[in-house]
């Protein structure tokens, strides 16, 4: 009996596994070319597993688009000195990314210089 019950934990072991390794995929963005950018904080999403950071950029032709950025955990985050309220909405940043491949508005948080000069990285 002792043993099934060991077998049970090793199989449940490796189905939860498989999905946890999965989701550490960065190929979507291109890591290849870096990004920098000046916007409006819209939103600021300290979530698991993985805080994100809406920006509103005006582009080249004049119009407001939203960029979203994926950002690592609250964490891993919060050890490179970032809290809930580092941004609120309405702050002027200058954000660094690696951009999403398919050319939409999104990409990989690198670093954002916030209204009072500090840069914040991951």
């Amino acid at each position: 009996m002792r043993m099934k019950m060991i077998g049970l934990a090793g199989v449940a072991a490796l189905a939860l596994a498989g999905p946890a390794l999965a989701h550490h995929s960065f190929a979507m963005f291109d890591a290849t070319k870096t990004v920098e950018m000046t916007g409006t904080v819209k939103e600021f999403q300290w979530t698991n597993p993985h805080s994100w950071l809406q920006v509103v950029v005006t582009d080249e032709t004049g119009k407001d688009v939203e960029w979203s950025l994926e950002m690592g955990s609250p964490g891993a985050l919060a050890r490179s000195g970032w809290r809930p309220r580092t941004v609120a909405p309405g702050d002027a940043v200058t954000v660094t990314l690696h951009p999403l491949k398919d050319g939409s508005s999104g990409g990989q948080f690198l670093t954002a210089t916030l209204p009072d000069g500090t840069v914040m990285g991951e």
